[in-house]
């Protein structure tokens, strides 16, 4: 699949995929951090059937350029790149897209709606909290905690951290530590999960702690109210990473929601049970007139 560069509003120039019909409705995918596309495996596939599908691999993931300032590695940021991804593709100021995102990438999605209301015509949040997701990770707010250490010591052991990194991401340890905590292996096929650690093996770890930092302390509460475009929230039902009980919150607050749960899915829904998301994008889609499958 073709990968084009397309150029910031800072100047970084960030990989872009364009595929699906021309012409067709317009559809951004927004990753989790560290990912570069692996979750949309089957749900891809069906929206190139009618849509221009646009998917933008964040700064510092895949082939896009890593700035040599970390701030810029913000849930803000990562917003813009992706009206700057819609621009550079074709998308013109008269055209509407529907946001799908995936883990931080419904942070980034629900800044992007607010930084650019009038052309969003819906939005599809998959397993992703839309504030502060540490203080809720695996039920707790360990994860917020530690983070300031972790940093700190990855900062002072850099080289280290990096060779550790590159070595135990891609291996049957790591798999089945995914297994032990999150993903349901009764319902995932484990070569749809592997292309999740052999990216991450390749990725900087202080780009995913910048971007970890950003995730932490990014709240999108305040906006809500405001995004009044049809949403579709689609939870795990034992998704551990951002409970449950998050995408219901997120379906209340949002005044045009409506909540899509997978039974038995965990954080990577999208790939276990990827016939019934389908059917329920598709029946959404249909009555909100978007024209997606």
């Amino acid at each position: 699949m073709a990968h084009s560069l397309i150029t910031a509003t800072d100047g970084v120039h960030l990989s872009v995929r364009k595929t699906g019909r021309p012409h067709g409705p317009w559809v951004l995918l927004l990753d989790g951090i560290g990912c570069d596309g692996y979750i949309w495996r089957y749900l891809r596939p069906a929206l190139e059937r009618q849509c221009t599908v646009v998917h933008l691999q964040y700064r510092g993931h895949g082939k896009s350029e890593t700035p040599i300032d970390h701030a810029s590695l913000t849930i803000e940021q990562c917003a813009r790149d992706g009206w700057a991804a819609l621009r550079g593709s074709g998308m013109s100021a008269a055209d509407k897209v529907v946001l799908i995102g995936h883990s931080m990438g419904v942070q980034v999605l629900l800044e992007a709606a607010q930084q650019n209301h009038e052309q969003v015509a819906g939005i599809v949040p998959i397993c992703g909290a839309f504030e502060r997701p540490l203080d809720t990770f695996q039920g707790s707010d360990v994860g917020a905690r530690l983070l300031p250490v972790l940093s700190g010591a990855a900062f002072k052991y850099q080289q280290g951290l990096r060779n550790l990194w590159q070595k135990a991401m891609p291996t049957e340890w790591a798999y089945k530590l995914a297994v032990a905590t999150e993903i349901n292996a009764k319902m995932i096929r484990r070569e749809d999960f592997l292309p999740y650690f052999r990216h991450m093996a390749r990725m900087d770890p202080l780009v995913f702690l910048a971007f970890l930092q950003s995730v932490a302390h990014h709240s999108t509460r305040a906006y809500l109210p405001q995004m009044t475009m049809p949403a579709l929230v689609v939870s795990g039902q034992r998704d551990h990473f951002t409970p449950d009980r998050l995408q219901k919150e997120l379906a209340r607050e949002l005044p045009l929601a409506e909540l899509c749960e997978i039974p038995g899915g965990s954080h990577t829904a999208p790939l276990e049970l990827p016939d019934l998301l389908e059917l329920r994008l598709e029946d959404w889609s249909r009555r909100h007139a978007l024209g997606l499958l």
